[in-house]
């Protein structure tokens, strides 16, 4: 059979239900066997949203998509995505077609070398110049997205290849087993040794909680030592919201008040699945401080890549939390500091960041709370870079694992309108919204036409700031300086998001009011389409931020 065939009869088996993609000259030899076979394919608008879909479609479902597109520049549209989904270790599979493998170092028409362009946002990149390795390089390559840290994998494949004869029966291939890294049993004790005599501990639960789907696992823990729970951004919604040890975010953008306080009172931190990156700890001499860290993370390299923690370990989340419990039970451990605990749930709502404002133009914060108070807690939540998802991420409440499906390390603008169709396909029984700024709006925003063409809908929150708000604070406060920033014709009508988005198949309106917005929300929700709001907010309102845990600013008015 064809190779191109092969390919995808392998795909199916290893669990591919869906594709987003667009066919072109250089992939249509795989499009040709892809169009029998029992996968979904969407054709999205823009290469760069196919990886974004397949990358949401995972966080929501635990489940690899297929990204597959034509050569040169539609390859290179990859890039992006793929360094989205890398550097959140989200599995995708990218599949890119090429020239003829005679033809590579010739410069033909849209010949580039993506596999090595790639190379540094994936866990590995291949262009297959001998077709009979087809079969090893696809079970290789769904072996490494699903393995140790998670991660992309690209395939670029020669037209040549893609058409070429080789013997495959698809009887005979059998996918990878994946085995996950147990702990090192003198490390989980030493951990123990660390917990018993902390007078104060807190466990950070990272986006490979998540991943490892071991949120109930790190809870359990907590509740029998007793230890405040704080989330990173990638794990919102790792811990319900009013759990009485949910002690919020920590971080120095998207963190909370109650999270940064709860780590900074702490002397012992067990960090679980959690790369300390910069938003996270801020400035690192506070950060660390006295305190003890303990580091546990599936790969190797990500232990001391920020700083060398005191203990690490090197193993799946899900089998060091479970391993520190038994130990902790076998030895009769008991919860450290009651006191502290029982503090977590009043400190958390004494310290809330105030939402609820009636302010017209309509207050950024109030839009959140609107968008909570809308939908259930099965709603999935996408959202890119910029003050709209700082705001999202500080005020948004996320009462289950695996809906709130940000941009994180990255932080990509154009991410969050392609995501939210990506995470309606992957689970189609629930809302899909995005919560976006009026630019982030621009990058991707086309992406709601295949929404409305597939009839898989979702809802987009535009929070209209007329102003690239992040970028605005950081001139102002970095370099005391204001530059090519402000948008006004996004709000006085030169502009106009509703006739954007009804010209691609969608409903859409403006709203001006806290009430009109509300209305709003439950039309969007009855409608059963793509629906897009249009929300005109405060324009020149800034974030709470800042350097160390220690001095966060806040910026929003307390008596509004």
């Amino acid at each position: 059979m064809k190779a191109a065939e092969a390919l995808v009869q392998i795909m199916v088996k290893e669990g591919i239900q869906d594709a987003f993609g667009i066919p072109g000259a250089g992939i249509n030899a795989v499009y040709q066997y892809l169009k029998d076979a029992p996968i979904s394919h969407y054709c999205m608008r823009h290469e760069e949203a196919c990886t974004h879909a397949a990358d949401a479609y995972y966080r929501a479902s635990h489940r690899i998509a297929l990204a597959i597109c034509t050569s040169g520049p539609g390859a290179t549209n990859f890039v992006t995505g793929m360094y989205t989904a890398y550097i959140d270790s989200i599995p995708l599979l990218a599949i890119t077609g090429q020239a003829n493998s005679w033809q590579l170092g010739m410069d033909p028409f849209q010949c580039v070398d993506i596999a090595k362009i790639c190379a540094p946002v994936a866990k590995k990149t291949y262009c297959v110049t001998d077709p009979r390795t087809i079969p090893q390089v696809l079970r290789e390559a769904f072996y490494l997205m699903r393995s140790g840290r998670p991660g992309p994998v690209l395939i670029d494949l020669p037209l040549d290849v893609q058409q070429a004869q080789i013997e495959f029966d698809i009887d005979g291939y059998e996918p990878l087993p994946i085995k996950k890294q147990a702990p090192d049993m003198r490390r989980i004790e030493e951990a123990a040794d660390l917990l018993s005599a902390a007078k104060a501990p807190v466990i950070v639960m990272g986006g490979g909680v998540t991943l490892s789907e071991s949120e109930e696992d790190v809870i359990e823990l907590a509740e029998l030592l007793q230890i405040p729970v704080i989330t990173t951004y990638m794990a919102k919604g790792g811990i319900p919201v009013e759990h009485p040890l949910n002690a919020g975010h920590a971080g120095i953008q998207v963190g909370q008040p109650v999270g940064n306080k709860v780590f900074l009172d702490s002397d012992v931190v067990l960090g679980v699945g959690c790369r300390f990156s910069d938003r996270h700890t801020g400035d690192l001499k506070v950060y660390r401080g006295e305190r003890k860290f303990i580091h546990v993370d599936v790969s190797e390299e990500q232990i001391g890549k920020v700083f060398q923690p005191d203990l690490a370990i090197v193993a799946d989340a899900k089998l060091a939390v479970r391993a520190l419990i038994d130990t902790a039970k076998a030895r009769g451990m008991k919860p450290v500091n009651p006191e502290r605990a029982r503090s977590v749930a009043p400190l958390r709502e004494k310290l809330a960041r105030k939402t609820h404002y009636d302010t017209c133009p309509i207050m950024p914060h109030r839009v959140l709370e609107e968008v909570d108070r809308a939908f259930d807690a099965d709603t999935m939540f996408t959202t890119g870079c910029g003050i709209t998802q700082i705001w999202s991420g500080q005020l948004q409440k996320i009462d289950k694992p695996r809906r709130y499906l940000p941009s994180g390390g990255a932080g990509t603008l154009g991410y969050e309108v392609p995501a939210a169709f990506g995470a309606k396909v992957a689970d189609p029984a629930h809302y899909s919204v995005t919560v976006v700024g009026d630019f982030g709006f621009t990058f991707m925003g086309e992406e709601i036409a295949v929404s409305a063409a597939f009839q898989k809908p979702i809802i987009v929150v535009i929070l209209n700031n007329a102003y690239l708000g992040l970028i605005r604070q950081n001139q102002r406060g970095a370099y005391g300086y204001e530059y090519a920033v402000d948008m006004p014709y996004n709000q006085d009508g030169t502009i106009d998001y509703v006739k954007v988005a009804e010209g691609y198949g969608c409903v859409a309106e403006r709203v001006f009011t806290p009430e009109d917005l509300a209305a709003a929300l439950r039309r969007a929700k009855g409608s059963g389409r793509t629906y897009v709001i249009d929300a005109v907010c405060v324009k020149e309102q800034l974030c709470d931020m800042g350097g160390s845990l220690a001095n966060v600013k806040s910026f929003a008015p307390q008596d509004a």
